[in-house]
């Protein structure tokens, strides 16, 4: 049984800047898994802070969380136009991912946004709480990912079809994304090489997404693509931050040579996603039982 005390000290850790991102990250990671009001407020509190890569996984949890009391500061968040574009993207994702209808009209609103990210990504939430209603009362297909897409996979089972709709700029996003999640749960290195020809085409919320979805996968094939993407310094800041937390969960000795090569990169969000990775590398590799280890800490810790 977790006591409100030890909510409140994985929490504190979240929000004290003085910390070391990987232990805030854990912290994160470990109240998402809690859940509960106590939660959510600790997670809300951190938006306040100037890490983007931090804000933007605060969001991202909330939206696995999938809990209605979250919403308010989400929607905060996506108004927020002083929040960096990638921590607004992630609120509209998760408004999207807690599945809740009453925020339709504001991601509608948002669908529109002068940033690209922002106005895709509310886009493709409005298709997913509408494909929601549509499908309401149908049983929910459990795949091998306990995460919450921002589409639900394509029926489509043939990776060759699934490819040509994933590469095609001329299907619309949703549909995108729905091959994209087909290709994940297919799995393999047919499908990880389909994946990662999508990391040189669409915009930059599409290849971010890309680099997510090949860090679920896991897939060693993958690797040079995410290596060459997290090196390209034209590249989104928001897209090279995914493939470098990809690699940290592929975690071959390729990956950490290349987050090592970028841990002192320039741009932050970068660097700071090479620091997150390494630490996800030690935890792949090492005898952990679990990342999110907050609570772990807090018992084992000296008193």
């Amino acid at each position: 049984m977790v006591t409100e005390q030890e909510v409140e000290a994985v929490g504190r850790t979240l929000v004290d800047p003085q910390q070391p991102l990987q232990a805030r990250f854990r912290a994160l990671f470990t109240l998402r898994g809690l859940g509960g009001p106590g939660a959510i407020t600790w997670i809300s509190q951190a938006f306040g802070d100037d890490s983007a890569l931090l804000k933007h996984e605060l969001a991202y949890c909330l939206g696995q969380m999938q809990d209605s009391r979250a919403i308010p500061v989400l929607l905060d968040v996506l108004r927020d136009t002083r929040q960096e574009p990638m921590v607004r993207h992630e609120a509209g994702e998760a408004l999207g991912a807690i599945g809740n209808p009453e925020v339709l009209e504001v991601l509608k609103q948002y669908s529109t946004d002068p940033v690209i990210e922002v106005a895709e990504t509310c886009q493709l939430a409005v298709r997913r709480l509408e494909w929601l209603q549509q499908h309401s009362g149908e049983p929910a297909v459990a795949g091998p990912y306990l995460s919450v897409d921002p589409a639900p996979p394509a029926e489509e089972r043939d990776v060759g079809r699934l490819r040509e709709v994933l590469l095609d700029e001329g299907q619309p996003l949703f549909d995108r994304y729905r091959a994209m999640f087909a290709l994940r749960d297919a799995g393999g290195e047919e499908a990880a090489l389909a994946l990662a020809e999508g990391l040189r085409c669409g915009g930059a919320l599409f290849r971010h997404e890309i680099g997510y979805v090949l860090g679920q996968l896991q897939h060693e094939a993958a690797v040079p693509q995410l290596a060459a993407t997290l090196a390209r310094p034209t590249e989104s800041p928001m897209v090279r931050h995914e493939c470098a937390e990809a690699l940290g969960a592929i975690a071959r000795p390729a990956c950490l040579a290349a987050l090592r090569a970028h841990a002192a990169d320039p741009e932050r969000v970068v660097r700071e996603s090479c620091e997150v990775a390494l630490d996800m590398y030690d935890y792949e590799t090492g005898p952990a039982f679990q990342y999110a280890d907050g609570l772990e800490q807090l018992r084992t810790a000296p008193a």
